[in-house]
């Protein structure tokens, strides 16, 4: 078991990143940082954009790490130009793809299966600065299914692998 931070939630209720990047993002809501999360299993967090939709049930929470930045990137601002739904740091939870993974913040462990990673796109460069995308090559986090209900929240967490890869590259209970 690792101790870790939960160092940013977001839950956006809409896609602010469409289009071509050239045109830039629309504005963010203001309400799309959060200091908990409601994690519904199978569906994603509940409010979000991703929530509950079949084409991103194996892909409905992204997690990423603060450590993963660029480093011109201030870690203690608005992080929410990153568009992943969970920033942790203490952890690197790029080299966690194929495992089930359990995430708790005090109220109980809420699991994930990390599916695959998050791979950083051409809008990276747009929302955090030029040359980012290629920066958060291989370490832009990871796209993950809940498995469990519960909440996050934001500060200190208990994070720890409860299922390593298994054949194929699925995670599996121990």
């Amino acid at each position: 078991m690792t101790e870790v931070e939960v160092v940013q939630l977001l839950v956006s209720p809409a896609h602010r990143c469409a289009g071509r990047p050239s045109e830039g993002a629309a504005a963010a809501p203001a309400d799309e940082l959060v200091s908990e999360v409601e994690v519904r299993r199978g569906l994603g967090l509940v409010g979000d954009r991703y929530f509950a939709r079949p084409a991103h049930r194996n892909a409905a929470v992204t997690i990423m790490a603060a450590e993963s930045l660029p480093l011109d990137i201030d870690p203690s601002g608005d992080l929410r130009q990153t568009r992943r739904n969970i920033l942790l740091r203490g952890i690197d939870i790029d080299s966690c793809v194929g495992s089930t993974i359990a995430l708790d913040s005090g109220t109980g462990p809420v699991t994930f299966a990390v599916n695959r990673p998050a791979r950083p796109c051409a809008w990276m460069d747009v929302t955090l600065g030029p040359g980012a995308q290629r920066a958060l090559r291989g370490k832009g986090g990871v796209r993950c299914t809940p498995l469990s209900d519960g909440v996050i929240t934001l500060g200190t967490a208990t994070f720890r692998v409860v299922g390593e890869p298994g054949p194929g590259g699925t995670g599996h209970q121990l």
